[in-house]
C-alpha cells in the first residue's frame, strides 16, 4: 500500500494515476470521492473562511469516504493487491491512522514523499484552476492554499514506514 503525501499542487494526484498502471494498483483519491458523492451540495466558489466555518461539513464527508476507502484497501489487501491512496495526507496524524490500521493486519505500507517547492505548487495549481483539467475539483485561492501550507508536515523516518522521495517533474 502506497501513501501518495505532498502539499497542494505537488501532483500526487497526477503521480498516482501514472504509477497505478506500472504496478498493478488501484487508486483511491479522496478528491475523486468528494466530488462525486458531496461537492455538488457545497457552494460553487467557496474561500477559505467557508472551509473554516463549515469545517464539520467536509471533515466528517472525508472521514466517512476514507473508512469506506481504508476498507476496501484492508479487502484488497487479503488477496495481495496493490492500493494507492491519494488522500492529501497533510499531516502525521493523518498517516498514523492509516499506517497503524495497514501496519496491524501486517500489510506492507511505505510513503511516496512529493517534495515540489512552493513557488512551482502554486504556478500548478494556478494553471489547474484556469485549465479546470483532470485533476481539477475546485479552485483553489491562495489563502486556502497558504492555509493548506501552515498545517502541512513532511514525512519523517520516524513514521515508522519507507519513506520514497519522488522528484519533481
Amino acid at each position: 500500500m502506497i501513501l501518495v503525501v505532498g502539499s497542494t499542487g505537488a501532483g500526487k494526484t497526477t503521480y498516482s494515476k501514472k504509477l497505478a498502471p506500472e504496478i498493478s494498483a488501484v487508486t483511491y483519491s479522496i478528491d475523486d470521492w468528494m466530488k462525486a458523492l458531496y461537492w455538488q451540495d457545497m457552494p460553487s466558489n467557496p474561500d477559505n473562511s467557508w472551509f473554516v466555518e463549515n469545517g464539520p461539513w467536509y471533515s466528517s464527508r472525508i472521514n466517512r469516504c476514507e473508512g469506506l476507502i481504508l476498507q476496501n484497501t484492508l479487502d484488497r489487501a487479503q488477496f495481495d493487491q496493490n492500493t494507492i491512496l491519494d488522500l492529501g495526507f497533510s499531516t502525521k496524524e493523518h498517516r498514523a491512522k492509516f499506517v497503524r490500521e495497514l501496519k496491524i493486519r501486517e500489510v506492507k505500507v511505505e510513503i511516496h514523499y512529493l517534495n515540489t517547492s512552493a513557488d512551482i505548487r502554486w504556478q500548478r495549481v494556478q494553471k489547474r484552476n484556469s485549465d479546470k483539467g483532470d485533476t481539477f475539483v475546485m479552485t483553489v485561492d491562495r489563502s486556502m492554499f497558504d492555509y493548506i501550507e501552515s498545517i502541512f508536515e513532511e514525512p519523517t523516518d520516524k513514521e515508522g514506514v519507507r519513506i520514497l522521495l519522488v522528484p519533481s517533474s
